[in-house]
Formats: structure tokens, C-alpha cells, sequence
């Protein structure tokens, strides 16, 4: 077992940082924002997850003052949409730098769909999507306290959008829907088989939430 602290890894073995590698799958967070001038953004994000059921918290981190931060606390809204294996090319297209303004559903032939209770739109062929109202904005800081330049936003979520296809037995199937993750570097995975494992007794909040 090789051990070393985050900047001190043996470069010639290990060129690659393994951080993103241990910490998998991520769900991807393919967020969708509006500017106060009325600009529309989509991106990935691969540090985005939930972190709240009551009331329901999602949230995403951005390293650096990126499109989707800056228009997430310009209007305090954002959407997510699920990006699954068939929309996997298109997912990757919108992480390209374009210019400000320049729309990522554009550039990535995708067609929107309106919100209901949000401004930002929605990816039409997604079968899951979150619309949300920001709550916070946390600068991540080092150790010492110092600001590392990162931002994780925090937001609410006001409505819920799901393919009806998808339900089973009234659950969404995971399988079905095939959510892509992140892994390492420029790696992926898809969801295409789940197993199911009962609770022992008394352990209900034993991963921080409840069973149901």
C-alpha cells in the first residue's frame, strides 16, 4: 500500500492524479443556468450530488468563476438534467470553453424544454431533471483558511421533472434511464444493472438517510 500526502505523489509512477479515481462514481451534474442579461449556459460538472431529502438540497462546485457559478448567483436559479448513456456525446460537447453568451444547447444540437417554476431550461431528451433556487454559495477554503478560488452552490429544489416511461413500480428505473457517472480522469461509467440489499434491523439512518 503506497501512501504519500496530496502533493507529494510520485509523479514518474503516478502522472496522473489518482484523487479523481478513488472518489467514484460521481454523478454528473449537466447544469443548465440564465444570466440576468437573459444568456443560457449548460454544463457538466462531475463534483455535483444531493445532499439533503427534506427539504431536497443539491449542489455543485465550480473550480474557478465559471459561467454556471456566476449565473447561478445572478439569478439564484439553476436546473439540473440527468445525463444518460445515449446523451453522453452531447454531455461532452457542452463542457467546450465557448465564448460567454454562446448557448451550449446550441452548440450541442440539444433542444430545450421550458421550467415551470425556474427561468433556466431544461435538456428536452433528459428523462430526469431538478429545478432549483439557490441557497447558498460556500467558499471552499484550505487548511489555513485560505480561499482555494472554488465555490460550491447550493440549491433547493422547487419542482421535479420524470419521464413517466421510466416508472416501475412506482420507482424510477435506474437501469432503465442509464445515468452516466464520473470516474477518473477521462473515464465514465453507466448505470445498467442495480442490486437491491434490505437494512439490518436499527440500522436505518446507517448511510445518513432513511430507507424510504
Amino acid at each position: 500500500m503506497i501512501f504519500f500526502e496530496p502533493q507529494g505523489r510520485d509523479r514518474r509512477l503516478m502522472p496522473h492524479d489518482p484523487f479523481k479515481a478513488m472518489v467514484i462514481p460521481r454523478p454528473v451534474g449537466w447544469i443548465s443556468t440564465m444570466s440576468a442579461a437573459g444568456e443560457v449556459n449548460l454544463a457538466p460538472y462531475s463534483y455535483f450530488n444531493g445532499f439533503s431529502t427534506s427539504p431536497m438540497i443539491v449542489g455543485f462546485s465550480s473550480e474557478g468563476a465559471k459561467d454556471s457559478q456566476v449565473f447561478a448567483m445572478e439569478t439564484r436559479e439553476f436546473v439540473w438534467s440527468m445525463a444518460t448513456y445515449d446523451l453522453r456525446d452531447q454531455m461532452n460537447v457542452t463542457s467546450a470553453a465557448l465564448p460567454r453568451g454562446q448557448s451550449e444547447f446550441a452548440f450541442a444540437r440539444l433542444e430545450t424544454a421550458p421550467s415551470r417554476l425556474v427561468k433556466p431550461p431544461r435538456v428536452k431528451a433528459s428523462p430526469a431533471a431538478l429545478e432549483c433556487r439557490v441557497t447558498q454559495m460556500v467558499d471552499l477554503v484550505d487548511v489555513d483558511g485560505c480561499d482555494t478560488g472554488r465555490r460550491l452552490v447550493l440549491g433547493r429544489v422547487v419542482g421535479l421533472h420524470v419521464d413517466e416511461r421510466f416508472l416501475k413500480d412506482g420507482r424510477l428505473d435506474a437501469a432503465a434511464m442509464r445515468p452516466i457517472a464520473r470516474c477518473g480522469y477521462d473515464e465514465y461509467t453507466v448505470v445498467e444493472r442495480v442490486f437491491s440489499m434490505g437494512r439490518p434491523a436499527g440500522g436505518g439512518d446507517a448511510f445518513g438517510d432513511r430507507a424510504r
